[in-house]
């Protein structure tokens, strides 16, 4: 390589030449010269709701031709800024940044000045429409606004803020600015903020939540003296604002948001929240009783002596990160407050019950209508409806009449006035009506657009509110007592029953059967051999003190109508102020199957749907008086070996065992499956190895015995690969129970509750478990399975269904030969194939319906929900018209799934020992 170093002593001696050269001289065209100054701008924000004007000014020092001036924002011409078209799905219409005005020169000055018009990117200003939602985010941002003189390549350009409208916070900005507002208050005056978390998201995002009060000594006041007399003894607090006595107290009014993507729920929050924290006065427009517009001035100060403001800013803040109405794991969590299943909801429910906040707005998007509830029948037998409704009318028209007068809206709706059905109050699982269980008046409100108008009326509807609860403060609150006092003393008022009414508007009222009152005396959750799930029953506990009712345990046993309930029994009295929730929860529900439409699902039942015992006490008063202690945790039960076999016995009994059983997978043990009954044992039950169960019996709640020498088993091939096609639940609760979950084209089994049928990957060998009816019609679709049929009433229909299990299957191995399943796509079988095994039928008692809302649902009476097939290349199809992972409250159908997924070999081995027998 001789050659090297000539060429380098070259290359050194031309590198020390060009540098020794002026820079222009390298290269005439690479750098230009700049001259950056700013522009003079009438506004700096422009938006994607509304069309708005700029005037540009900008001294040039010289007078240049105007067509030499490039004017681009962004880095990109005015005339490639085009308005999206919904017809091409793409940015193809006109230019939305266009000259109102040319550019022109100020009479004989340098001075250039042109007027901007920004128009409509998506050619609307109503951004709410799920094609356009998802798309505005990525718009938003700060741009250069430039204009180059192309002769002298100078560049003026100024920053410009691109929003949805003016008030719009990304997540990652929300908490900067709710900093800044405390900060700033904090200068200006003494009011009380105070910021925390509630908790995180899945996603590790905080759950922003501040409190703005008159001082530290209001909330702790409230909140240690006020709530706990009102919840106890609210008799004493009524007579003390009766006789004049009560002195200063302050109620609290709660705002918050559940789905992110309806923007204005969290953007008016934080400018509620600025006027409250720094303003004096805040003076708005409202509609009279006569139809005219007048002002209020609310004095902030005096407001604080009556009012603490709760700010619960989003839900979710993963959906407000992502655009998105969902939580990370595809939940809407405006379905589960009831249910709290997602850690989002656990950590705000509590929240709530803890506070009981006399007045709760959740502020959504978007109905055209601009709604404002109350809701529509049917109505929760479990609220105090008589004692609610008049106060939530009122404020619902005094949120109403504020929100138009400031904005361009001119009417609202109400619901309860203005509707006939379909936008109900039976279910708590949706926060506001999930408030109401707590004594609040809870408020779905539902601006009609994605837009600036929407948030100023969803602003005002936020004062309008607080106007109503101060010009109104005793009688609200005396209302919330009188609801707290009648679960208190176990009062039934007859006066709800008129609000509780059928389809043809006529009063059916409670449904009391036989007995005198709708509530029980208690519930009772025993923790001894009679309980069915003693892990779900202990759950069970701590979710009903999380959300603030009273539950005690046995200190000693108990006999109560003949019935002896040992030491350590749960029990929940229902004489307290939170009787209601408590009722709503674990009851059995309503058949409102009259009803035309409803908004949603209205089965909440936990112990039929988590599978746990729970018995009602009647005309037993003080059967329990003192004989318990008040319970402050769940104790939970604990897994126990006996003796010192080399195996033992996992009963199939709770998700538990499932947990544990994939865990041991994972980790390469062997685990065994029992394929016949026998004593100590069931088909079905596992069986692991002792030091195996003594790595995993702390972890999970295992219900074990010794292995007998005699029992039958398989062993199981290993960890099942499991695809999930299907909904977020679906993937939750699979993931839940630590199986594997991967491709389609990797997969052992194929778990569907959407209707996604891959025939080819079936046929080829990959089992198929269908859930629900959508499945069901994606497989009579397919034509997989000669011989299959189905019907349905509809995809929208439920309820909580008597059943008969054939016990002879690994798929409902550790069921009993009677459960309650629950279905929500109003399906059954009416085809099943030949070869195949029905699994679950139908009760064909008088009362096989339990509750829900399934219109036509005599049809289904005695039908088959469930069967398994086999198919060829050593695989399966099992399809199930129930639904066994709703909003992954339905615990007690997991195993159904577990089984169908764990037991595949097991069951193929057992059929094909069976033929070679024959």
């Amino acid at each position: 390589m001789n050659w090297r170093k000539p060429f380098i002593a070259f290359l050194a001696i031309w590198m020390m030449f060009a540098l020794a050269l002026p820079a222009q001289a390298v290269s005439p065209q690479a750098i230009v010269q700049t001259k950056e100054a700013e522009l003079s701008t009438s506004i700096s924000t422009v938006s994607m709701t509304e069309t708005r004007q700029m005037e540009v000014r900008f001294d040039l020092s010289e007078r240049v031709p105007l067509e030499n001036l490039e004017w681009t924002f962004g880095d990109k011409p005015f005339e490639d800024w085009k308005t999206y078209s919904t017809k091409d799905k793409d940015y193809t219409g006109d230019p939305f940044i266009t000259f109102a005005e040319a550019p022109t020169y100020e009479g004989d000055s340098t001075t250039v000045r042109a007027v901007l018009e920004f128009g409509l990117l998506f050619g609307t200003d109503n951004l709410a429409p799920r094609n356009i939602r998802v798309l505005y985010p990525e718009f938003i941002g700060t741009y250069d606004l430039a204009v180059e003189n192309t002769e002298s390549d100078e560049v003026l350009k100024k920053e410009i803020t691109y929003n949805v409208y003016d008030e719009y916070l990304t997540y990652e900005q929300l908490k900067p600015e709710l900093d800044e507002i405390t900060e700033a208050a904090n200068a200006e005056n003494d009011r009380f903020i105070e910021y925390k978390s509630l908790g995180q998201s899945y996603e590790g995002r905080d759950i922003h939540f501040v409190t703005l009060a008159k001082n530290r000594e209001a909330v702790d006041k409230y909140l240690n003296e006020i709530l706990p007399t009102a919840l106890e003894n609210p008799a004493e607090l009524l007579k003390k604002i009766e006789d004049g006595t009560m002195g200063d107290y302050q109620v609290p009014i709660w705002f918050n948001n559940i789905h992110p993507d309806e923007v204005e729920g969290v953007d008016a929050q934080v400018e509620l929240f600025r006027k409250l924290a720094h303003e004096k006065e805040i003076t708005f427009k409202t509609v009279n009783a006569e139809g005219e517009e007048e002002e209020i001035t609310l004095n902030v100060e005096e407001a604080l002596d009556h009012v603490i403001f709760l700010f619960n800013f989003t839900h979710n803040p993963d959906g407000r990160a992502h655009n998105t109405r969902a939580n990370l794991n595809g939940f809407d969590l405006n379905r589960d407050n009831a249910f709290q299943t997602q850690q989002e909801s656990v950590y705000v429910t509590e929240e709530i019950a803890k506070w009981s906040p006399l007045s709760f707005l959740d502020m959504h998007g978007y109905v055209s209508d601009f709604l404002i509830e109350p809701c529509t029948p049917p109505h929760n037998p479990n609220f105090e409806y008589d004692l609610l409704i008049d106060n939530m009318l009122e404020q619902a028209h005094a949120m109403g009449d504020a929100g138009v007068a400031n904005s361009d809206y001119e009417t609202y709706a109400i619901p309860y006035e203005d509707y006939e059905n379909g936008w109900d109050d039976m279910t708590p699982a949706y926060t506001a009506i999930y408030s109401m269980l707590h004594g609040s008046l809870g408020h779905t409100i539902e601006v009609p657009g994605l837009n600036q108008q929407s948030l100023y009326a969803m602003v005002h509807t936020g004062l309008g509110a607080t106007n109503f609860v101060l010009e109104n403060k005793d009688d609200l609150f005396k209302q919330q007592l009188e609801l707290f006092k009648r679960g208190v003393e176990g009062e039934d008022n007859r006066a709800v029953d008129e609000h509780l009414v059928n389809q043809n508007g006529e009063s059916i009222g409670r449904d009391r059967g036989d007995n005198e009152n709708f509530f029980p005396d208690y519930y009772v959750l025993p923790m001894n051999d009679e309980q069915k799930n003693k892990w779900e029953a202990a759950e069970m506990v701590d979710y009903l003190l999380r959300n603030g009712v009273k539950v005690e345990k046995t200190t000693a046993s108990v006999e109560v109508n003949g019935v002896t309930y040992p030491e350590g029994t749960y029990i929940v009295p229902m004489k307290q102020a939170k009787r209601g929730f408590a009722n709503a929860v674990l009851y059995e529900g309503d058949d409102i199957s009259d009803w035309n439409a409803m908004y949603d699902t209205i089965a909440i039942n936990f112990p039929d749907l988590r599978g746990f015992t729970v018995e009602e006490i009647r005309s037993a008063e003080d059967a329990f008086a003192n004989a318990t202690s008040e319970v402050e945790d769940a104790e939970y039960p604990t897994t126990s070996m006996d003796g010192k076999r080399g195996h033992y016995v996992l009963k199939n009994s709770n998700n538990e065992t499932i947990k544990a059983v994939n865990e041991l997978l994972r980790a390469g043990k062997k685990v065994g499956v029992t394929t016949s009954d026998g004593k100590g044992y069931s088909k079905g039950d596992y069986v692991v190895h002792r030091k195996d169960l003594q790595r995993i019996k702390d972890t999970y709640y295992l219900e074990v015995g010794p292995l007998k020498k005699k029992a039958k088993i398989d062993k199981l091939s290993g960890m099942s690969k499991v695809a999930v096609v299907g909904s977020g639940a679906s993937r939750f609760v699979i993931e839940q129970l630590g199986f594997e979950i991967t491709s389609v084209e990797e997969a052992d089994v194929i778990v569907d509750d959407s209707g996604r049928v891959d025939k080819e990957k079936i046929t080829e060998g990959t089992s198929y478990i269908g859930i629900g009816g959508r499945a069901l019609q994606a497989v009579k679709q397919s034509e997989l399975l000669e011989g299959f049929d189905f019907e349905r009433t509809n995809f929208s229909h439920e309820g909580l269904l008597k059943t008969t299990v054939k016990n002879d299957s690994f798929v409902t191995a550790g069921y009993g030969a009677e459960e309650i399943f629950y279905g929500t796509t109003g399906s059954w079988i009416t085809g099943v194939p030949e070869g195949a095994d029905t699994l679950i039928e139908v009760s064909d008692a008088e009362d096989y319906f339990v509750a829900g809302w399934w219109p036509g649902k005599e049809k289904v009476k005695g039908q088959v929900w469930a069967i398994t097939s086999p198919l060829d290349h050593d695989a399966n199809i099992t399809l199930f018209a129930n639904d066994l992972l709703f909003r992954a409250h339905t615990e007690h159908s997991y195993r159904l799934l577990a089984n169908a997924i764990l037991l595949e070999d097991v069951k193929e081995k057992k059929r094909k020992k069976d033929k070679s027998d024959r």
